[in-house]
């Protein structure tokens, strides 16, 4: 997930600053999963869980990561691609719902871990976790190919 962020911050990082602000709240968002996660380089010699500050973090992170792109840069995008013409139109709508129905995964994940008793829901929680980064990560592509649809195969 890092390596096809870092390249979309290199095709299309200075072309919109808000999606500049968009991709480095994503890398934010990565960067912490993989340590809530233990994967490299933050591996964990034990098995035990983050702590709860680091789970508010991560919840905090993520709901303004998936804001930003409902009430921000999604709605641009898709006007963006309807200027570009109808087939950038068309496939701006038919990325969008895909998008959307990544947001339930993430928020109920929110709602279980962000207000969570410190053992209450902890014995799922890698698992979890898990499920919401194979959602981040298909939710990641269908943003890039959005994004990408805009910029590279319809600019002017």
């Amino acid at each position: 997930m890092l390596t096809r962020l870092e390249k979309a911050k290199e095709e299309w990082g200075g072309a919109h600053s808000a999606i500049d602000n968009w991709l480095q709240e994503r890398q934010d968002l990565l960067v912490i999963y993989c340590k809530l996660a233990g994967l490299p380089p933050y591996e964990r010699s034990d098995q035990a869980l983050p702590q709860k500050s680091e789970i508010l973090e991560f919840c905090q992170i993520l709901m303004d990561y998936l804001s930003a792109g409902h009430f921000e840069i999604y709605d641009n995008l898709v006007k963006a691609c309807a200027e570009k013409g109808p087939e950038s139109l068309k496939l701006a709508q038919s990325l969008y719902p895909q998008i959307s129905a990544s947001t339930d995964v993430a928020l109920s994940f929110n709602d279980d871990y962000a207000n969570a008793k410190e053992k209450s829901l902890m014995p799922k929680f890698d698992e979890d976790l898990s499920t919401l980064g194979q959602v981040l990560e298909q939710r990641f592509e269908l943003e890039d190919e959005l994004i990408e649809n805009l910029y590279t195969h319809h600019s002017e």
